[in-house]
């Protein structure tokens, strides 16, 4: 099992509009789709600086499926993401490996 994390850092004056697109419209197209799974959003607490933090966490099965979920509709959310939020939202993305 995999988990697929993007962090996002939001500038305050979009915060509010960020997690309304995350939470009606990003994941539960995501979910839909059914290749991630199990989502887990949290708010990064070290590090504070202009700005907030969140990280979303997916489970995936393995790396073929993520880049499958990438291809078909990852890039399409994250074309989405800058057309509405321009650079006042930036994503990166990480991949981990659960081994406990």
């Amino acid at each position: 099992m995999l988990i697929y994390n993007t962090t996002y850092h939001v500038e305050d004056d979009v915060l509010d509009n960020f997690l309304i697109w995350l939470r009606e419209s990003y994941i539960p197209a995501v979910e839909k789709y059914g290749t991630l799974r199990s989502h887990r959003l949290c708010k990064l607490l070290s590090h504070q600086q202009e700005g907030t933090n969140y990280s979303l966490q997916w489970e995936v099965e393995n790396s073929m499926e993520l880049h499958r979920w990438h291809s078909e509709q990852g890039i399409k959310f994250n074309k989405e993401l800058v057309q509405i939020f321009k650079d006042k939202v930036v994503g990166f993305p990480t991949l981990m490996e659960v081994i406990e």
